[in-house]
């Protein structure tokens, strides 16, 4: 027996070293593994920009457990790797979804392309997956909905380019807390077996193409605390027993089709403080289940067909901060117990029909900062107590029907920014103490009774950037100073204002628009206004204004409109006054002016009524290049000698004058068009076959022929890329002349008419800041079209080296081409989404969009793989006709950019929303300028100084972003909006 004891001992220890030796083993071979696996995901990284994977390398003194995001667990095998926000690019390997041990897996906020394939059985032990705000593309991965995966707790895939329908298998993930697919072009129904996730508390599926109904076994889902379904196309009504969700703390449905009441059974959620239904089409009265969730924060029911009186019982709704019911039809008065309310912030009433007076001590009991009533019925006093938080910055109540003075509780108001009372009844005099209001920026009392004198006081104003005091009955003369060098509009028009024009010009060097028109003002226009470098707008009109038109007038460097008419100005016009190439409106009629019109662009197609009532004549020589003369105009007495065979040629003429005055009609018709659209035709050969050209200037027809476009093809310098077409670098082989050529390169993909309108894309579309399409190749099943060419980069690229004054500036002169497109083309349908890529910014700092012919796709297909949803507007979602107003929304997404320097999926931009727009659209209301404004204004100080022109044009971006289009402002409005950086009452197209 003693000596069997060391033979067992021997044995026990041959054992354990053998296993110590296996395990060991094993443990070097896993981690030999995935220490492959993630060096083949590193290798799968084409950019990283922080070199944040430079730490993941083979050395003898690191482990794969040291590398930087990667964390393991006690055995050494890999459990998390989170590279969140590290901004990397390229098409993820496999690799990374083979990992087996795998707990926790973060890829969001970064550049990741390509479709994500998971193996099933690896990855089994997942519980937390994020892969948001990426660009990965195809369908959702279908191995992932299956049962190795049924202990993942956290999915989020939001913000990406993932298509396809909601598999059903959904419903197997049980264990699933947390689902996040918002913000990707899902299609389809969502589906039933949705509701078998019961452990589920959060739902996201917001901004997708989803249709149908919402599930009515969604009651199921009783740990639900969010559900954001909104930005889709759901339809029908929203369920009943969705009031069974006793746990739910917010419920967003907004920007859909739901139509129907708002169930009562809301009324049993107790614990929600956030409801936003707005942007559908619900209808019937607020039911009065609602007042009775003592919990909510936020209720926005805005945009519907809601109808009814708003009861009494809001004042159960004891926390409640944010009230918003405007654009429905709601009647009767705004109840007096909404003054009762006391941490309500904002009430937004507006674009209703509801009637009695404003409560008379709202205000005194709440904490309001932000009231609009306007668009309503309302009559009565504006309340004095509207200020009595000391926190109240904005008041809105035009159009209604307001009576008595402007009370003093709101004269006394320092906190005030934006005031809008217009088009009411209110009368009295301007109060003295609100001339002195130190934070006021927008003032607007037009189209009131108000009377007496404006300039009896001082005006010490020093943010005021936009006065309007239009259609009143002030009198006297104007005040000579505002307190403000930030003045951009000033609007004295239609009332009783007499005396010269005394206004000091060199104090408001910012000054866009200037309207006294509709006064009895005398005297001479003042030199000091040329000082006025940003006038953009000029109307003297009707008037007794006397004297010359200065010479200094036709230097003004951006002046666009120039309105003089019905005045006693005499003299000749200034030979230069229209040079300028922004002066495109002129009226002088109804002056003294005498003499020649000036030979510059301005004049040349001037309308008749803008120069009758005057004795102003043509020169023989006086023409266009096209001979085209001003209308309505004689010829000048110098040049027309009359004796007596002129005489008896008249007479003849006068005799065949119908036939005469027709063919003069038809001729300038025929003239005009040809200046306003250069065409030349010609049919080349060459070794290829026979070659239809078309240019559509003069210049680029003297220089460019088929062998310089063949040769830039051949050079394959690529500017960038659509779904069917190539643009390449070109130049002249003889003069070096640079242009762009677009390669069509499937035309079989493009419409029979799409040649057709590429020639009146090329005739028409001539503005300073779209890229003219100069020239058209075509051979067969061969296609060219030919740009001109400049140095320069896209506003992507450039926007956060931006200054405010260039964002801005960039923003009106896009505007400007979009109005020109709508407006004068009549073209709709070019621009499409209104993108930052599309827009480039040349060597001159001058924006100009890079616009394609109708059917051949933007370029920002290239760069995304997809248009990116949240850049189309709902209408366009659901596949209805483009329109004008789906390019305001594009250009409205862009706004928002260009403020906040965010793009729409940018993760910190939608944290709360999973939509740029309605992030924008919470912020504006709801959080500081800080929290939105892009950080590189704030650093540059233009925060401080622009501020409120921040504000005002964030305003724009979200009118122009409505999700009804009829509300949208049209083009022309949005370029009168930027170009006084300020929000007049909308004549909406």
């Amino acid at each position: 027996m003693a000596k069997e004891t060391p033979t067992m001992f021997s044995k026990l220890l041959v054992f354990i070293c053998l296993f110590m030796f296996m395990l060991n083993f094993h443990l070097s071979h896993g981690e030999q593994q995935e220490f492959e696996l993630l060096l083949s995901f590193k290798s799968s990284i084409h950019y990283d920009p922080h070199n944040f994977l430079s730490s993941w390398v083979n050395t003898s003194s690191n482990t794969i457990c040291k590398w930087h995001g990667i964390t393991c667990d006690n055995w050494s095998h890999v459990n998390t790797v989170s590279l969140s926000g590290k901004n990397i690019s390229g098409e993820v390997s496999p690799s990374m979804f083979q990992l087996a041990h795998v707990t926790n897996l973060d890829l969001s906020n970064n550049q990741l392309v390509g479709e994500v394939v998971f193996n099933a059985p690896f990855l089994s032990s997942l519980l937390y997956l994020n892969l948001s705000n990426n660009n990965f593309t195809g369908p959702l991965p279908q191995s992932l909905f299956s049962s190795p995966f049924i202990n993942l707790e956290t999915l989020d895939l939001s913000n990406n380019m993932f298509s396809g329908r909601i598999p059903d298998q959904i419903g197997l993930l049980s264990s699933l807390t947390y689902l996040d697919l918002g913000g990707n072009v899902l299609v389809g129904k969502i589906p039933n077996s949705i509701t078998n996730m019961t452990s589920l508390e959060s739902l996201t599926l917001a901004s997708n193409q989803l249709v149908g109904e919402i599930p009515t076994e969604i009651s199921l889902m009783k740990r639900l605390k969010l559900i954001y379904l909104g930005y889709n196309n759901l339809s029908g009504e929203i369920p009943k027993n969705i009031g069974n969700l006793l746990s739910l703390n917010q419920l967003d449905l907004v920007y859909n089709n739901l139509s129907g009441p708002i169930p009562e059974s809301l009324g049993n959620l107790t614990n929600l403080r956030y409801l936003f239904l707005y942007v559908n089409k619900l209808t019937g009265p607020i039911p009065k289940s609602i007042f009775k969730l003592k919990n909510l924060i936020s209720l926005d029911l805005s945009d519907n067909y809601l109808s009814g009186e708003i009861p009494n019982l809001v004042v159960n709704l004891q926390k409640l901060e944010i009230l918003q019911l405007f654009s429905n039809n709601f009647t009767g008065a705004i109840p007096n117990t909404i003054t009762s309310l006391p941490h309500l912030q904002v009430l937004q009433l507006w674009s209703n029909k509801l009637s009695g007076e404003i409560p008379q001590t709202l205000g005194l009991h709440n904490n309001l900062a932000i009231l609009d009533l306007s668009s309503n019925n309302l009559t009565g006093k504006i309340p004095n107590s509207l200020c009595a938080s000391e926190n109240f910055h904005k008041l809105i109540l035009f159009s209604n029907s307001l009576n008595g003075e402007i009370p003093k509780g709101l004269t006394s108001c320092k906190t005030l920014q934006r005031v809008r009372l217009q088009n009411n009844n209110l009368s009295g005099k301007l109060p003295m103490e609100i001339t002195q209001l130190p934070q006021i920026y927008l003032l607007d009392i037009s189209g009131n009774k108000l009377s007496g004198r404006i300039n009896d006081r001082k005006w010490k104003m020093p943010s005021l950037q936009m006065l309007n005091l239009a259609n009143n009955n002030f009198t006297g003369e104007l005040p000579n100073s505002f307190g403000s060098n930030k003045l951009e509009g000033l609007d004295f028009s239609q009332n009783q204002l007499s005396g010269n024009i005394q206004i000091h010009f060199r104090k408001l060097p910012e000054l866009v628009q200037l309207k006294l028109n509709n006064n009895n003002l005398i005297g001479k226009i003042p030199e000091e206004i040329f000082q006025c470098k940003n006038l953009v707008s000029l109307d003297l009109s009707h008037n007794h204004l006397s004297g010359e038109i200065p010479a200094k007038l036709a230097e003004m460097p951006v002046l666009g409109l120039l309105d003089l008419s019905v005045n006693q100005f005499s003299g000749e016009i200034p030979k230069n006054l229209g040079s300028v190439e922004s002066l495109v409106d002129v009226n002088i009629s109804y002056n003294n002016f005498h003499g020649s019109l000036p030979s510059t662009e301005a004049f040349f197609a001037i309308n008749a009524s803008s120069v009758a009532g005057n004795k102003l004549c043509y020169r023989d020589g006086d023409v266009d290049g096209n001979g085209v003369v001003s209308n309505g105009l004689p010829l000048c007495k110098s040049d027309n000698p009359i004796n007596s065979i002129t005489l008896l040629v008249l007479v003849c003429f006068v005799l065949t004058g119908f036939v005469a005055l027709s063919g003069a009609v038809i001729f300038v018709i025929f003239v005009r068009r040809r200046k306003k659209s250069f065409e030349v035709r010609k049919v080349v050969e060459n070794e290829d076959g026979s070659w239809e050209v078309i240019f559509f200037d003069h210049k680029a027809s003297k220089s460019i022929n088929i062998e310089d476009v063949l040769s830039s093809v051949k050079e394959g310098k690529v500017i960038s890329k659509g779904r069917n077409w190539v643009s390449y670098e070109g130049k002249c082989i003889s003069n070096d002349m640079q242009f762009m050529v677009k390669e069509i390169s499937d035309t079989n993909s493009v419409s029979v008419s799409f040649w057709d309108e590429t020639v009146t894309f090329g005739k028409k579309v001539k503005h300073s800041n779209i890229v003219k399409l100069i020239g058209m190749f075509r051979c067969g099943k061969k296609g060219y079209l030919v740009y001109e060419f400049e140095d320069g980069k896209s506003l992507s690229e450039i926007m956060h080296s931006l200054s405010w004054q260039k964002r801005i500036k960039i923003a009106l002169d896009i505007a400007k081409a979009i109005k020109f497109l709508h407006c004068e083309c009549l073209l709709v349908g070019l621009v499409s989404e209104v993108l930052t890529e599309i827009v480039f910014i040349n060597v001159k700092d001058v924006p100009r969009l890079k616009l394609n012919p109708p059917g051949i796709g933007m370029s920002f297909i290239s760069i995304k793989g997809s248009v990116a949803s949240s850049y189309v507007a709902s209408e366009e979602k659901m596949g209805k006709e483009v329109s004008e107003k789906c390019e305001i929304y594009g250009f409205g997404v862009m706004l928002i950019e260009l403020l906040t320097g965010r793009t729409s999926d940018d993760i910190e931009a939608v944290q709360k929303t999973n939509n740029i727009v309605e992030w924008a659209r919470y912020c504006y209301t709801d959080c500081h300028l800080d929290t939105w404004i892009d950080p590189v204004l704030m650093k540059g100080g233009d925060v401080s100084t622009y501020q409120n022109d921040i504000v005002e044009t964030m305003n724009l971006a979200l009118h122009c972003t409505a999700g009804d289009p009829t509300t949208r402002p049209c083009a022309r409005d949005v370029v009168e909006i930027l170009e006084t950086v300020q929000c007049n009452r909308i004549t909406f197209c």
